[in-house]
């Protein structure tokens, strides 16, 4: 009787497999390559080149809100105009070449000249000048008012929020007194002891009342935040209060006050030309769009251009802003995607 012959090693599983280990049985009539590099594996997993592609790096809200920032035609225009509007406040000789103190009463509520576009005020003085230049103080005014706010606003509801306890009561109380203040009627009252002639009195009195709506939504935002798991994670791992405060919380709770502080900062220009038209803002010779409606509003009958052109400039660039903050709301807010 013949002695049995041991198994080859080539017919095992029913697949060929040589003796260097390269080919291996797959269990189901196949075989796979066993000597492929570890390169080789690798590219030609589903998330290598010979897949699907490499796998995209995840995407923080920030670089989310960018693109979709990019693609809304409204941030583009708005962000053009206000871009143009900054560029002319910081250099608006580039497109007014007079002074706008220069005046001759000759020439007053005189309409469009050649070289005038728009025409001459109850004072002689050109229009179109005063109409650029007016965008300094208003963008300044806007921008250090908007600054402030959100610094001050931002730093004691974020704390409050944060600590909460009798520091959070505090300022809650602190906040309902500043809300029952009507602005207009606070200007009034407090503007028209000033004697100044600079803007800093008119951006001082913007932060002192505008701060409270700031500090809300910041500590709104940060009680939120702060219960996320990755906050208590951190906590648990023995993080301190200012890198709780400065790592994990602050970068996922500021998105909400950028939002509000780009509306706000619109309706602080327009309350610098209300109280600069109420007499009790920014005073002459200071070069201000209210200024310059308050002077025209007698004489809109007569040379209604001396109204239309700083009242539309300053319309169009609250409008801008507005406009502006509602599309940084839209790209910022995971709720509306």
């Amino acid at each position: 009787m013949p002695e049995p012959q041991p198994p080859k090693p080539w017919m095992s599983g029913g697949g060929r497999v040589p003796e260097d280990g390269a080919i291996a049985s797959t269990g189901m009539g196949g075989a796979m390559d066993l000597a492929m590099s570890e390169g080789e594996t690798l590219e030609r997993t589903p998330g290598g080149p010979e897949g699907t592609g490499p796998q995209e790096k995840p995407r923080s809200l920030w670089s989310d809100a960018w693109r979709d920032l990019r693609r809304n035609p409204v941030f583009i225009l708005s962000g053009l105009v206000i871009l143009f509007l900054v560029v002319i406040s910081l250099w608006p000789s580039l497109i007014a070449s007079g002074n706008p103190l220069n005046c001759d009463l000759a020439k007053a509520q005189e309409g469009s000249q050649p070289g005038h576009p728009f025409g001459y005020d109850g004072q002689g003085c050109d229009v179109y000048t005063r109409t650029v230049y007016g965008t300094r103080v208003s963008i300044a005014v806007g921008v250090c008012a908007t600054l402030g706010v959100a610094i001050l606003g931002s730093v004691l509801g974020g704390l409050a929020g944060f600590f909460g306890g009798v520091w959070d009561a505090v300022l809650s109380r602190i906040t309902d007194i500043f809300f029952a203040i009507p602005v207009v009627l606070g200007g009034l009252v407090l503007l028209s002891v000033v004697t100044s002639n600079t803007v800093w009195p008119v951006i001082g009195f913007m932060v002192l009342l505008g701060w409270p709506q700031l500090s809300r939504i910041a500590r709104g935002s940060v009680i939120t935040t702060k219960q996320n798991d990755y906050v208590q994670a951190a906590r648990a791992l023995g993080a301190s209060n200012s890198r709780l405060l400065l790592r994990h919380i602050t970068p996922n709770a500021v998105a909400p006050v950028i939002v509000v502080a780009t509306i706000a900062l619109g309706t602080y220009i327009a309350l610098e030309a209300t109280l600069s038209y109420l007499g009790v803002g920014l005073k002459p010779p200071t070069v201000s769009w209210g200024i310059d409606i308050s002077a025209a509003s007698a004489y809109i009958r007569n040379a209604p251009h001396m109204l239309l052109w700083p009242a539309g400039a300053l319309a169009i660039t609250v409008l801008a802003f507005i406009m502006l903050g509602d599309a940084v709301r839209d790209a910022l807010d995971p709720k509306l995607r």
